[in-house]
């Protein structure tokens, strides 16, 4: 196995760790709730006037599928649509105080998934940092230009 097919193979192993031993605090604590709606629910809590285009780009989904999960978390009451004043065609979504109750949660396990790593981190010097995200902002770039080639713009979908 050549070096770049070591990195990938721990890259995956890395998030599948992280993803199994997170999955139990997660689904403890927000087990009314599948994890494809906690991600919306994280996406439009981070964003400021999520709408369905934003969220498909942050996403990587289609616009149909967005509208999808939008209408549920509607009509569970995590969130709200909401239009300005200045742009009636547009329509934006917010948390509603349920969705917020949600995305604090949410943030709160992620700040003890970051304790319970900080150990790992503490020792990594300014330049190792450095060095991975360049090497992942790079790897980025080099995917985001191989989607243009097949003519796809996730971005639009």
């Amino acid at each position: 196995m050549n070096k770049e097919e070591q990195v990938m193979m721990v890259f995956r192993e890395l998030f599948n760790k992280m993803a199994w031993l997170n999955k139990f605090k997660m689904e403890e604590s927000l087990k009314d709730y599948k994890p494809s709606e906690v991600h919306y629910i994280e996406c439009i809590g981070r964003n400021v006037d999520s709408n369905v285009t934003k969220l498909a780009e942050s996403l990587y989904m289609t616009r149909g599928a967005i509208s999808k999960m939008t209408k549920k978390l509607i009509e569970k009451g995590i969130i709200e649509s909401y239009q300005k004043p200045d742009n009636k065609k547009e329509i934006y979504f917010q948390l509603t105080e349920k969705g917020q109750k949600i995305y604090k949660v949410h943030e709160e396990l992620h700040k003890e998934f970051q304790e319970r790593d900080k150990a790992v981190f503490d020792q990594v010097t300014e330049e190792q940092f450095d060095g991975m995200l360049s090497f992942v902002e790079n790897y980025s770039n080099h995917l985001d230009a191989e989607i243009k080639k097949l003519g796809v713009d996730i971005k639009s979908e």
